[in-house]
């Protein structure tokens, strides 16, 4: 009976957080009119207009896009920060901290500050509006974050499971491979994960280097935003369809991603 209290208040919590998300899936199934009525409808006729009228205005290649964007990102992010942890942690290089707090001061610098001389590289090599420059670009913003998360998961590996894999003449990359890989796999999600979802929800660095060729999901967002007015429901259904991707990779990986927060939490 004492938990009952806590319990409703995570329930509560937890509804007070789903509830956007909620009216903006039930607003993707409304018309115009009902979605911008005031006070708001509750009692609708639903129908897939708003649906329709995302896939008529070419959905698809802003998605694959996001898609490229983010999957690569993610996979280069994993294949540099893997070793660079494993160096900050298990087999400490000399001036380490020095290099963690290097890493995780970049994460400080405000995204606009670094725009202008960003947005002036990118010109003179030719590469605005490629959706190559985004790949680099979400690899480089997550890499800070993903050497941290994997540091500490790898902390979590005993040293005698090392020292026993060296006793059987295991070699580094054997080590890695073999060994320590398969232990922090949870860990290796949960990074893959976050960075994931960062790099698909990053706007600021999108909407100022991509235009009509390399532009993302969220760019698409903003195009419903018009002086024509907002259009709500078509809004809401893009903005619906957009966030199934990254809801359909958190429900797949939510064992491993509990798993992996668990371990870097312990530590």
């Amino acid at each position: 009976m004492r938990r009952l209290p806590w319990t409703i208040l995570a329930w509560a919590c937890g509804l007070a957080f789903f509830f956007p998300v909620l009216w903006m899936v039930l607003t993707g199934f409304k018309r115009e009119a009902d979605a911008a009525s005031n006070p708001p409808t509750w009692v609708f006729m639903p129908t897939l207009d708003g649906y329709r009228q995302v896939f008529d205005r070419d959905l698809t290649p802003y998605l694959l896009n996001s898609l490229m964007a983010s999957l690569f990102s993610t996979l280069l992010v994993l294949v540099l920060a893997t070793p660079a942890a494993y160096a900050l942690s298990l087999r400490p290089v000399g001036k380490w901290r020095d290099a963690l707090f290097f890493f995780i001061s970049t994460k400080m610098l405000p995204a606009v500050a670094a725009l202008l001389p960003i947005y002036l590289v990118v010109k003179e090599l030719g590469m605005l509006d490629n959706v190559w420059t985004m790949v680099i670009l979400y690899s480089a913003m997550n890499l800070p974050l993903a050497i941290w998360m994997m540091r500490s998961f790898l902390l979590e590996v005993p040293a005698s499971v090392l020292e026993a894999a060296e006793m059987d003449g295991a070699g580094l990359l054997v080590s890695i491979r073999r060994v320590l890989l398969p232990i922090v796999s949870p860990g290796l999600a949960a990074t893959a994960l976050i960075c994931f979802i960062f790099s698909w929800n990053e706007f600021f660095f999108a909407v100022n280097l991509t235009a009509t060729r390399a532009g993302t999901a969220p760019i698409f967002l903003v195009g419903f935003i018009s002086s024509e007015g907002l259009f709500l429901a078509r809004l809401c259904a893009a903005a619906t369809l957009v966030s199934l991707p990254v809801v359909l990779a958190g429900w797949l990986a939510q064992k491993q991603l509990v798993r992996g927060l668990s371990m870097g939490a312990v530590k």
